[in-house]
C-alpha cells in the first residue's frame, strides 16, 4: 500500500490510508457514523485532518498515538458534558482511547446536534 504522510493528505481517503489497518478501521467507523448522522454534509480535509461541513464547519476527527480525537466545537462538547465524563475532553475536543470501542451512538448524537445548531445560525 502506498503510504501517505497524514499531514500531507489531500483527501480523507489518503489520510485514512496513511495509518495502520487497525487505526484505519477506527477512522472508517468515525467517517461512516458522521456521514449517516449528517447525510447532507460535505467531507473535506481541514487543518490537515478529516472534517465535515454543512452550513459551516460541523466536526473534525483524527488519529493519534493512543486515541481518536473528535472535535465538535465547544458547543458540541458542552451539550454532552455528562455523557463525555468517561473520556478526556476539553473545550472543543474529545479523546476516545483506542483500546476501547468507539462510542459511535454518542458521536452520531453530537453530530446531529451540530447539524441542527448550524442550521439555526
Amino acid at each position: 500500500m502506498n503510504q501517505v504522510k497524514s499531514s500531507r493528505a489531500k483527501t480523507v481517503d489518503e489520510y485514512i490510508a496513511s495509518h495502520e489497518p487497525t487505526i484505519q478501521t477506527l477512522l472508517e467507523q468515525m467517517r461512516e457514523t458522521i456521514k449517516k448522522a449528517a447525510p447532507g454534509a460535505e467531507e473535506l480535509i481541514s487543518y490537515s485532518i478529516p472534517a465535515f461541513k454543512q452550513n459551516g464547519m460541523l466536526v473534525w476527527y483524527a488519529a493519534f498515538k493512543n486515541h481518536i480525537g473528535f472535535y465538535p466545537r465547544g458547543s458540541g462538547v458542552e451539550a454532552f458534558e455528562n455523557e463525555l465524563a468517561p473520556y478526556k475532553h476539553a473545550k472543543g475536543s474529545i479523546q476516545f482511547p483506542m483500546n476501547k470501542p468507539l462510542p459511535l451512538s454518542l458521536v452520531a448524537r453530537i453530530v446531529k446536534y451540530r447539524v441542527k445548531e448550524n442550521l439555526q445560525r
